[in-house]
Formats: C-alpha cells, sequence, structure tokens
C-alpha cells in the first residue's frame, strides 16, 4: 500500500465569526485537498472534489466542492440512506493508530445530513456496526449551482462531538465522494484511496492524518 496521506490543518481567521455565514468566509485561503482518487486507486476521479479544512478552539470546519454534471437527491429526512445517491463524506477518528470505532458524517446536495457512531473490528462488513441513534450536536449547509455544474456542502463539527480533552493534535481520517449521475456510471473517489472494487469506504487502515496546526 503506497504511503498515507498528510494534510496539516490550519487555524480559521480570527475573523471567521461561528454565528456568520460560512458561504461568505475566505475559503480559498485555506490549502485545499485535491484532487480525489477513484477508490480503486486506478487514477484521478473523473468529476472531481475539492476539500478545505480549518479549526478553531471548539470547532472542525470543512468544505467540500464538487464538480457534479447530474445533481440530484431524493431522501429528505436526517440519516437517511443518502450514500445511496449522492454524497460527500468525512470518517474521523481521533489519535494515530488504525481506529476500529469512528464517525462518520455525509451530506448530500440537498443538505441532508446523516451521522453515525462505526465500529470496524476488522474491515469486514459482516462484523461492522453503525449506530445510526448516535446524533452529533453539529451543523451543516448544502448549495446547489446546477446550471454551473457544481455544489458545496460545508459542515461545522464541535470537538466535543469526538474527543475528550485535551484535543489531540494528530487524527486519522478519509474523506469521500459518491458520485451518481443518472445516465452513467457512479463514480466513488476519496482522498486516501482504499484500493477496493466494488468501492468500500470502511476501510479504516487506509484512513490519511490530519495534524491541527498550532
Amino acid at each position: 500500500m503506497p504511503d498515507l496521506p498528510y494534510h496539516a490543518v490550519p487555524h480559521i481567521p480570527a475573523h471567521w465569526s461561528a454565528g456568520s455565514d460560512p458561504f461568505a468566509w475566505e475559503w480559498k485561503a485555506l490549502p485545499a485537498i485535491t484532487p480525489f482518487i477513484l477508490a480503486d486507486g486506478s487514477g484521478p476521479a473523473t468529476q472531481q472534489t475539492v476539500v478545505r479544512t480549518g479549526y478553531d478552539a471548539d470547532t472542525l470546519y470543512v468544505r467540500f466542492d464538487c464538480d457534479d454534471c447530474d445533481i440530484w437527491g431524493t431522501y429528505c429526512e436526517r440519516d437517511d440512506p443518502i450514500y445511496d445517491e449522492e454524497a460527500v463524506e468525512l470518517f474521523i477518528s481521533p489519535g494515530k493508530e488504525t481506529p476500529v470505532d469512528y464517525f462518520e458524517f455525509e451530506i448530500s446536495p440537498n443538505g441532508i445530513f446523516f451521522d453515525a457512531r462505526i465500529s470496524n473490528p476488522d474491515e469486514q462488513r459482516a462484523t461492522l456496526r453503525v449506530d445510526t441513534a448516535w446524533n452529533a450536536d453539529a451543523r451543516w449547509w448544502a448549495r446547489r449551482e446546477d446550471a454551473a455544474g457544481r455544489w458545496t456542502a460545508i459542515l461545522a463539527l464541535p470537538w466535543r462531538c469526538l474527543t475528550c480533552e485535551p484535543l489531540p493534535s494528530l487524527w486519522r481520517a478519509n474523506f469521500f465522494r459518491i458520485e451518481r449521475p443518472r445516465d452513467g456510471e457512479p463514480e466513488f473517489s476519496c482522498w486516501s484511496p482504499t484500493f477496493t472494487s466494488p468501492a468500500d469506504f470502511h476501510k479504516p487502515s487506509c484512513f490519511g492524518y490530519l495534524l491541527l496546526a498550532e
């Protein structure tokens, strides 16, 4: 397996306000994670996704910008299976070791949110446990620009949902995209490829590293 990717997560600028419109923030001031790779590792995704991350003492912020020639979705309730349609996803766990337990967060183009706690002792679907009854005290947004062929999702995730104090500086994580054009083949892509076909994102040994910058 190739070396796992690493990304330094910067502090957000001090003038960004937690109560303001996150679409108005100057996200391009933050370094981008790009390009996304097909889950099987065979090459870059056709419908690309750019991720930017930042944090403050209370919250992790993640923005996904998605190229999409056919934006759609039908689900309308929290924890609906939006992974069966189109979604962006974050899997994350504190610490540097390969996690057995981690958190899963998803946002659809229509702003539907899915969150769960995952137990995955051996990376086998037969033993995977998904707790959708757990709800994070998170905020999320989505904005479609159908005419321009793109959509954006933003997640504000309080650290208290993920870990106890003190806040770890190193995390294991992966970012994913499920793209299903209605007239073509689905595309499963990610920051750190899981080398699976058919695609399987629940491979925590493939999670990359996020380092919170001092």
